[in-house]
């Protein structure tokens, strides 16, 4: 079956003016709302790869919290093929959001295989007995990643690389419509960040997934994404293809410095003339 796309009868993902930011202590009225983005309205769909760009503190973070409902938003709606996040119970929100963080796990003594099978929770529920079409779903992401070489092997002795490609079939595991991923290639060396990203994008494609993902890793991800959402450090976003993005001057708007301007045509950074 295709996936529909975003547009079509409001698949994918869409942002309609949505406030994300945190609650601090008030002075007189208990805790008062601190948005870190202000009504942002943007559109991720089905079968892209959509990635998340901006400067440190841009609210990148913050965000795909939301998003994942680890924090609630503050205002406007987020809706997922036409439904409201918001109005989502934790099961289902499991059952349709796949979240990979930044933080490293304690993997203890689990294997690979253990760590995906911990993506069937949403599904099996406290008991977390694995019948035959819970196995059938592991089987399924752990050769999606092509990570059945890993399966029985301890997670602790796995490389970065390795734990990240895990980590992503946990969360196919769950048989999402969503997938979510912070800074995913963020302890990764080159070869393993390029591999991760072509992974996503494949995934997106062969699945249908909505996939979005916060990275620094700029130009990478200006070659292989199909949309971006540039945070400009203000609280608002720009969206549009890399192309489109790059050729506004919207790059080069968020990220230029004193030492390096961003050019369009090239898709990369080059050192200001004269610059030591």
């Amino acid at each position: 079956m295709t996936a529909p796309v975003a547009g079509e009868d409001g698949a994918g993902l869409r942002l309609s003016g949505l406030t994300a930011g945190h609650r601090a202590a008030g002075a007189l009225r208990g805790r008062r709302a601190v948005p870190v983005l202000s009504g942002v309205s943007a559109v991720a769909g089905r079968g892209e790869l959509t990635v998340l760009l901006g400067p440190n503190g841009a609210g990148k973070s913050t965000l795909l919290r939301t998003l994942a409902g680890l924090q609630p938003a503050l205002g406007g709606t987020a809706a997922l093929d036409g439904e409201d996040l918001a109005g989502l119970r934790a099961p289902a929100r499991a059952r349709r959001i796949g979240v990979v963080l930044t933080e490293r796990p304690d993997p203890g003594l689990l294997t690979g295989r253990d760590v995906v099978e911990l993506g069937r929770l949403p599904h099996t529920g406290s008991a977390g007995v694995l019948g035959p079409a819970d196995d059938a779903a592991v089987d399924a992401a752990i050769d999606a990643v092509r990570a059945g070489a890993l399966a029985g092997r301890p997670l602790a002795r796995l490389s970065d690389g390795e734990r990240q490609r895990l980590m992503i079939a946990r969360a196919l595991a769950q048989e999402p419509s969503l997938l979510l991923l912070d800074e995913p290639s963020a302890f990764l060396d080159v070869a393993a960040r390029v591999a991760l990203l072509g992974l996503l994008r494949r995934l997106a494609r062969e699945q249908g997934l909505c996939v979005l993902l916060s990275t620094h890793d700029l130009e990478l991800a200006l070659r292989l994404a199909d949309r971006a959402w540039l945070l400009d450090g203000a609280g608002g976003v720009r969206t549009g293809t890399p192309a489109e993005l790059a050729g506004a001057g919207a790059i080069g708007a968020a990220f230029d410095t004193d030492e390096l301007a961003f050019e369009p045509a090239t898709g990369t950074f080059r050192l200001r003339t004269g610059t030591a």
